[in-house]
């Protein structure tokens, strides 16, 4: 059995137990979850987690057993937590120079973990809240320093923690008013493939999604907030961070115009399709960025569970009120 299965089948039976120990004295927050979930998607048994390979696949569906076991509904293919998305065809050339270094088929499909809180309210429960983070990262690269292994703990393993750690708290007690989608996509470093399967096969339509928060890189605090504080792309484009920030959230503007961060995630497509899209971060723009020097020990872990957890109450509120948020005049990208 190769040692990478052999790692996601003792970590998809030992978690659960760990999950339920943790919520019985944690019963808000799994605090220990978030280093475990960090440990197994930067570790080097998944390569990089290199976008439409077998290490991405083996992540999202690692997600998917958590997401089952979290009691959410299934909104994959056939019933299942996964989607299967198609590359093109033929393969662009960068895209088979990426992949040709894998010794295994080229790829020619990413895929994405999605699941389904449904909305307790028969009047809301239409509405749906869409938290997402990409799981992929570069996989195997040029050496540095003799390492190969572009890791991605902060980019972006720590936003798919993010989300797999609201679901797993969301899903406890009592449902929210609107229905909640949790959504991992494959292939963002190499086109947003993932994503845009995503949006032409959403679980509910389109125009039904209120809002998207996208996490990506939150596991290093920036200087350029206040301690303690993470930012929002597009803070100027609508009132969602400003609303959420008067429910609790943390969140200040970006502090980065010019790099244009808005526009280098997830998110931007779901924006260009009029969904009020942004992106949850903390990138202080260090040099790990892309590097295989992107590992767990660079990460602050304390601070990345200070910003999940701060995040669930103004999610909870978003879950429960029949708020929506708008566009400012000339932010609909």
């Amino acid at each position: 059995m190769h040692k990478s299965i052999r790692l996601v089948l003792v970590i998809s039976l030992l978690v659960p137990f760990c999950r339920v120990a943790a919520a019985a004295s944690h019963p808000s927050f799994c605090n220990q979850c978030v280093r475990a979930d960090e440990n197994f998607l930067a570790s080097d048994s998944l390569h990089g987690r290199g976008s439409a390979t077998r290490d991405e696949h083996i992540a999202a569906t690692w997600a998917a057993s958590l997401f089952e076991s979290f009691g959410l509904e299934p909104a994959g293919d056939n019933g299942s937590f996964i989607q299967k998305a198609p590359l093109p065809d033929p393969l662009p050339d960068r895209l088979k120079q990426r992949l040709a270094k894998y010794e295994d088929t080229p790829r020619t499909e990413t895929w994405n973990a999605v699941a389904v809180l449904r909305g307790s309210d028969s009047k809301t429960q239409q509405d749906a809240i869409l938290l997402t983070a990409h799981l992929d990262h570069l996989g195997i690269g040029p050496a540095v320093n003799g390492d190969t292994i572009y890791n991605g703990a902060d980019d972006d393993a720590s936003g798919t923690t993010a989300v797999i750690e609201l679901a797993r708290v969301l899903s406890q007690g009592k449902r929210p008013k609107r229905t909640i989608i949790f959504a991992l996509f494959g292939s963002e470093e190499i086109g947003g493939f993932g994503n845009r399967y995503f949006i032409d096969h959403p679980p509910v339509p389109l125009d039904h999604i209120v809002t998207n928060l996208e996490f990506e890189m939150i596991g290093r605090p920036d200087p350029a907030v206040p301690a303690g504080d993470f930012w929002l792309t597009g803070w100027e484009r609508s009132n969602l961070g400003p609303t959420l920030a008067g429910h609790g959230a943390h969140l200040a503007g970006d502090p980065h115009p010019k790099e244009q961060f808005f526009r280098r995630s997830d998110n931007y497509a779901l924006a260009k399709k009029g969904i009020i899209a942004q992106t949850v971060s903390s990138f202080n723009l260090h040099k790990d960025y892309h590097q295989p020097s992107d590992e767990i020990d660079k990460l602050d872990i304390p601070y990345m569970t200070t910003v999940i957890s701060s995040m669930v109450k103004p999610i909870t509120w978003l879950a429960n009120t029949d708020w929506k948020p708008t566009w400012n005049p000339n932010g609909k990208p």
